[in-house]
Order: C-alpha cells, then sequence, then structure tokens
C-alpha cells in the first residue's frame, strides 16, 4: 500500500481484518492478552479482527473534514514485570481507514479523564489524536457498508 492515501475507503483489509462482531455497550473495554501470549509480533493468524492501534490522523486531499485513521493491526502480548497490564503488539504495515464524521466514538484515559469508556465526538477524538500522534491507543472497531468506520470503543490498558 501507498504511504500516501486519496480513497475511500482508506483500506482494503484482508480477511483478518475484518471485524468480527459488534460492540455494544459503553462500559470498560478492558485489555486482555491471548492465552499462551508471546513477547513476538503477531503473525496474521493471531491478529486481532476486532482491534487495532490508531497512531495518525491525514486528513484527504481536496475533502472537507473527510479523515483517514493511520492504524496497525496487532493482537495483546504478554505483560511485563512492571506493568498492569499487557501491550498491544503490531504487526504489518501502516493502513488507512476512512472514518464517519457521524461516528459513534467513547473513549477513556488518557483521552477522557476516566477509566470508564464516555462518548465523546468525532472532532474531539482527531484534536486529540493530532496532539498526541504515535501514541497508539487500541480500539474495537465496527465499519458500514461504506467501508468507513462507523463505531470505535477505546480499549482500556491499565
Amino acid at each position: 500500500m501507498s504511504p500516501h492515501s486519496s480513497a475511500t475507503p482508506a483500506a482494503t483489509p484482508s480477511a483478518a481484518a475484518e471485524p468480527a462482531g459488534s460492540v455494544a455497550s459503553a462500559a470498560p473495554v478492558t485489555a486482555s492478552p491471548a492465552g499462551g501470549c508471546s513477547d513476538k509480533p503477531p503473525t496474521p493468524d493471531e491478529v486481532d479482527p476486532d482491534e487495532f492501534a490508531v497512531y495518525r490522523v491525514e486528513e484527504l486531499d481536496g475533502s472537507t473534514g473527510k479523515v483517514n485513521l493511520v492504524i496497525q493491526h496487532g493482537a495483546w502480548g504478554c505483560p511485563g514485570k512492571d506493568t498492569d497490564g499487557a501491550p498491544f503488539v503490531v504487526t504489518g504495515e501502516d493502513s488507512r481507514w476512512a472514518l464517519d464524521q457521524a461516528a459513534y466514538v467513547t473513549a477513556t484515559n488518557p483521552v477522557t479523564s476516566t477509566t470508564e469508556n464516555q462518548r465523546i465526538g468525532v472532532q474531539e477524538l482527531i484534536d486529540w489524536i493530532d496532539a498526541h500522534p504515535d501514541s497508539g491507543l487500541v480500539f474495537r472497531y465496527e465499519t458500514g457498508d461504506d467501508g468507513a468506520i462507523h463505531r470505535l470503543e477505546q480499549v482500556f490498558t491499565p
């Protein structure tokens, strides 16, 4: 994939990257490693199909307000000795995925001041990511029929 994007949807995910189910509550979504976790980057078969890490936002050329999220898929790794939670280990190249401007978005700390998911506006998320590029916050997501992201729920990692 080219590092520059101009199409919507922004990415054509592989079958492993398709969201598998719906996320229906605003309760905290917490990170947990899969059984037999590994410190190595996940293989395509180990990639979590429902979650990704967000790194940047790119405005589409010639558009008014349309953006792509720059993301990487991955899987939960093994918790370290000095951490409270498992890391989300990314693999592969950056992907770009269109974000619907009317998407349902929830966020936790550090985007909000709580460890429980709170609904926020799409622009609030975009502003936070612009101010904190490469943070790698993990989100569960769903896409709509147009291939754009219609739902994002941040996964709280203690």
